[in-house]
């Protein structure tokens, strides 16, 4: 299954060290990534693969919310499927 993971605000070292790091932690592969900086903020996109993960979805999200909160950001992730149904034009 791929997800879609979204990490959203102010600038800072460390953010996609952080979050690339716990990914691999856990076996789960970046098979996409976007980043930029907008008027400060820091704004990235990642498309995951967590067919070796060795965590499940619901998992990982309490993971990335407490990564989110201790880091001052916030992260969403939600099933590729998902993703792709509400962006569907």
């Amino acid at each position: 299954m791929n997800a879609i993971i979204t990490v959203v605000g102010s600038d800072k070292v460390g953010i996609i060290a952080k979050v690339s790091a716990f990914l691999s932690e856990h076996s789960i592969n970046i098979a996409d990534i976007t980043q930029t900086i907008l008027s400060g903020n820091f704004v990235m996109m990642m498309m995951v693969d967590m067919a070796k993960a060795d965590i499940d979805i619901d998992s990982l999200r309490q993971s990335l919310s407490k990564i989110a909160e201790d880091m001052g950001v916030e992260i969403n992730i939600m099933a590729e499927k998902v993703f792709s149904a509400m962006h569907r034009v």
